[in-house]
């Protein structure tokens, strides 16, 4: 584990695996999950620098009060880049921790990325008119109250139909041992949570100008897969896909698809 302290004063942690030549893959986790969690990807990526990345907040990094927004989220995962000088990176993010990339490129540029891989997660989570991919439920009826306590079960997908292996898949990447909590949300997280859902970060996909790759699962509990092709239709430069029998852990549950999608977007590029 190794650590650096951000502009603001907050210790974050990483840990680096694979091939210290090979091109860098930094892999940022979702709301409430370890840079642990992604145990499946690692040996798929030992030809590359793999950097696992503790958002604040998160995992072993420390737990502080300061910035729960996803401006400021955006602007460690751009520090941390800046303090081990990666180049060239491919930038993966799933669920909250997609977002966070696109927080990023929208402040910084894409001086340091090479691409993007985003697993499972809309660029807007409020539905509208124009964007029928957010989450389940969550429109401007409830806006203020939808993520007030809690992430709502929208009762898609229940856990209880995913079968034993993807559930164990689950228990093993998130380390529930070391949960911080169990499923109680700080006042903290809660700002957090709230901030997320209320961006749109469609016009920083729509901008960017490094390839991204969009995964889905198609048993997604949070929203409509729909979300992948229709977030990859903003940029020519992108591309989406759909894995069968995953939902929301998309690089848990099925770890050998998403892997094989993930491997081939990085030779691509």
């Amino acid at each position: 584990m190794t650590s650096f302290t951000t502009s603001d004063g907050v210790r974050l942690d990483y840990t680096e695996s694979g091939t210290p030549t090979g091109r860098p893959v930094v892999l940022i986790a979702g709301f409430k999950a370890p840079a642990t969690s992604w145990v499946y990807q690692q040996k798929a990526l030992a030809d590359y620098r793999v950097i696992a990345f503790d958002r604040r907040g998160h995992g072993s990094s420390e737990v502080t009060e300061l910035s729960p927004t996803m401006q400021r989220h955006g602007a460690d995962l751009q520090e941390l880049l800046d303090t081990i000088d990666l180049h060239n990176a491919v930038l993966v993010g799933g669920s909250q921790g997609g977002n966070t990339i696109w927080s990023t490129v929208s402040q910084f540029g894409t001086e340091r990325v090479a691409g993007i891989v985003i697993a499972d997660q809309t660029p807007k989570m409020l539905n509208s008119a124009d964007w029928p991919h957010g989450f389940y439920d969550y429109d401007d009826a409830v806006a203020h109250t939808f993520f007030a306590e809690s992430i709502p079960d929208p009762g898609r997908f229940p856990a209880s139909k995913k079968g034993l292996v993807r559930i164990g898949r689950i228990l093993k990447a998130m380390d529930l041992r070391k949960a911080r909590e169990g499923a109680a949300f700080s006042p903290t997280e809660l700002a957090l949570l709230g901030d997320h859902a209320r961006a749109d970060w469609r016009s920083a996909i729509a901008g960017v100008d490094v390839p991204a790759l969009f995964v889905a699962g198609a048993e997604s509990e949070f929203w409509p897969s729909a979300h992948a092709a229709a977030s990859a239709a903003l940029n020519p430069l992108h591309s989406a896909v759909v894995l069968e029998r995953d939902g929301h852990a998309a690089n848990i549950e099925q770890p050998k698809a998403f892997n094989a999608a993930l491997l081939a977007f990085i030779e691509g590029l």
